[in-house]
């Protein structure tokens, strides 16, 4: 039985493929065959891909938009203030000619211009960026997807109105984008909880310690699933056991594994050894971290 909860966890590796969508998907399945409430937020925004495990029904949806400067020419001195101020560089400009553009790929919206600019030649428009889509999945489960804009500079904003959208009640699964950049941070800084998926592989060892070191110096909580487990070394367990991270669960490199999971189909459902470590892993992670209810 799994126990009710109110906990966020982040599902994060250092590079992709090793498996979070596995994870992310497959934990929120066991949580729905249970009548637990739940949500799972695609954080992948570049990249979404956990509704197609599921048949979800559309519930709501909002483009997320960002402020971006819109300089005057006739009203603009070229006093080249803006460009002073702009850490982004996203201004462009050459005073003797009089040209000044906003690059907007680079814009990120701080809005530091228009409040030193003193000639008022400075709007604002709004640009879109993604959207965000609830579906609902059961009367207790939902997956909110975060969808960036194509040639959209940054999925940070997109990803940010995804976890809000989510709220803070019940159980929220947050997949988080792969490597350990601005998008990954933006993810599991908001986690009561992180498990880091990796591979037995020196790949993998060297993306566990770079995500390892970064959620250090966040002061995050967190614990390690080993996926495709048989495959390489015993490397990541030496490294597990030197730095003291717990080893939630293993899942094997096993040819009927990627068989379901290349057609789209949850390995809770066909493999029932598998369901129980996910109970028991989830069940280890709010007795000791979550707001439990029960």
């Amino acid at each position: 039985m799994i126990k009710s909860a109110k906990i966020k966890i982040a599902i994060a590796s250092g590079k992709g493929g090793t498996g979070k969508t596995l994870i992310s998907t497959n934990l929120f399945y066991v949580l729905q065959q249970q009548n637990i409430n739940a949500t799972l937020v695609d954080c992948d925004a570049e990249e979404p891909n956990d509704l197609m495990f599921f048949n979800g029904e559309k519930r709501k949806s909002f483009e997320v938009t960002q402020k971006v400067p819109v300089i005057d020419d006739n009203k603009c001195t070229f006093c080249g203030k803006c460009y002073d101020y702009c850490n982004y560089n996203a201004i462009f400009i050459l005073p003797p000619a009089k040209i000044i553009k906003v690059i907007e790929d680079l814009c990120h919206g701080c809005g530091a211009c228009t409040v030193v600019c003193k000639f008022n030649a400075i709007s604002e428009k709004d640009v879109s960026l993604g959207t965000v889509t609830r579906f609902l999945i059961t009367e207790h489960t939902s997956i909110i997807e975060a969808r960036m804009k194509i040639g959209v500079f940054s999925p940070v904003f997109v990803i940010k109105a995804a976890i809000k959208e989510a709220g803070n009640d019940g159980i929220i699964i947050l997949d988080s984008p792969p490597g350990t950049s601005c998008p990954f941070i933006h993810t599991v800084v908001r986690a009561d909880y992180v498990i880091l998926i990796t591979e037995p592989t020196p790949f993998g060892l060297s993306d566990l310690k770079q995500s390892v070191e970064t959620l250090k110096t966040m002061n995050k909580t967190y614990g390690v699933i080993i996926n495709r487990a048989g495959l390489g070394d015993n490397t990541v367990y030496e490294y597990l056991n030197q730095e003291n991270i717990p080893l939630l669960m293993e899942i094997p490199f096993d040819k009927t594994i990627a068989s379901h999971y290349s057609k789209g189909e949850l390995l809770s459902e066909f493999q029932p050894e598998l369901k129980a470590q996910f109970i028991s892993m989830f069940n280890l992670i709010v007795e000791k971290y979550g707001n439990s209810s029960n």
